[in-house]
């Protein structure tokens, strides 16, 4: 629940490979029971344990999984991909010395679509052999170079500042949503995006996903926690806050954007192509104003 489909899930290669034991999160709070997580863990004796998601909005007890691994032998591996730029700016703790290895590195991170592994010395031999010959193919420099300009970026005060007002504005965003009566999963956020569950406002999530794609919204349809629905046509949306920011826009215009979403969200309840272009127009004037950063300077 809020994993990635690599982290074993029986449609990816993982779980071909792999018998991926999953677990969940609370039904009353939308956050993950470690009680489950360590009673599963000692049943299965799991060689890997994963921590860490693409939709999940708190923060991983990553020093709790550690604990977990340790009392069953298991290596623990915590998927970044999504929050390393929060950890690279200070926004968010960083599981490093609690996991054996982290995986990284773009979406908060800002850099291109490619990976760098961290491990603890005992694993670095095993996984460099794992990357090449056994997986890599050619390496693209390009790629090398934008994540060496990325790094580069996030070792700047500048990014410290972005990486803090991506939660700010996530926050923001989330509080006005749930003013709006959207049923955030787990309440909130205390990172980059906001898992939202549509069954309240009668809208499957691709619909709205849909919908807001075409008033210049540009979100995610997304499974939410035991999801009636299927994977395909789920009840939710995910949305994130790092490209507002990254144009500078300010928490203060959460509440446009949210008053946007829930135009948008009812437009499609409704059929309403009219309100949805309306939005459109309206989320262009604000694009306008906060135009798409340039390369940066350092």
């Amino acid at each position: 629940m809020g994993g990635h489909l690599t982290h074993g899930w029986y449609v990816s290669a993982t779980g071909r490979w792999f018998r991926g034991i999953r677990y969940g999160v609370r039904r009353d709070t939308g956050r993950i029971d470690l009680d489950e997580v360590r009673d599963l863990a000692l049943a299965e004796r799991p060689k890997l344990i994963f921590c860490g998601g693409t939709a999940v909005p708190r923060t991983i007890d990553s020093a709790g999984f550690a604990e977990i691994a340790r009392e069953t032998g298991a290596v623990l591996v915590a998927d970044i991909a999504h929050i390393a730029g929060l950890i690279a700016g200070g926004a968010h703790p960083s599981p490093a010395g609690h996991t054996d290895v982290v995986s990284t590195t773009h979406k908060t991170l800002r850099g291109p679509r490619g990976a760098m592994l961290l491990s603890t010395a005992v694993h670095a031999r095993a996984i460099d052999r794992a990357v090449f010959p056994g997986l890599q193919g050619g390496p693209h420099n390009q790629t090398t170079a934008a994540i060496a300009v990325a790094l580069g970026e996030a070792a700047t005060a500048g990014f410290c500042s972005y990486a803090h007002q991506v939660v700010a504005n996530a926050r923001t965003l989330g509080e006005q949503l749930a003013d709006r009566g959207f049923d955030l999963v787990s309440g909130g956020t205390d990172n980059h995006l906001l898992l939202i569950d549509l069954t309240n406002k009668d809208v499957p999530g691709k619909t709205a996903a849909g919908a807001l794609d075409r008033a210049g919204i540009v979100v995610n349809h997304n499974a939410v926690p035991y999801d009636p629905r299927k994977p395909f046509d789920p009840s939710g949306i995910r949305i994130g806050t790092p490209a507002l920011t990254s144009r500078v826009i300010p928490a203060s215009a959460m509440a446009t954007v949210a008053g946007w979403i829930d135009t948008a969200v009812e437009g499609a309840r409704m059929g309403d192509e009219t309100v949805i272009k309306k939005v459109r127009e309206e989320v262009k004037d604000l694009m306008d104003a906060y135009p798409a950063p340039g390369l940066p300077v350092f």
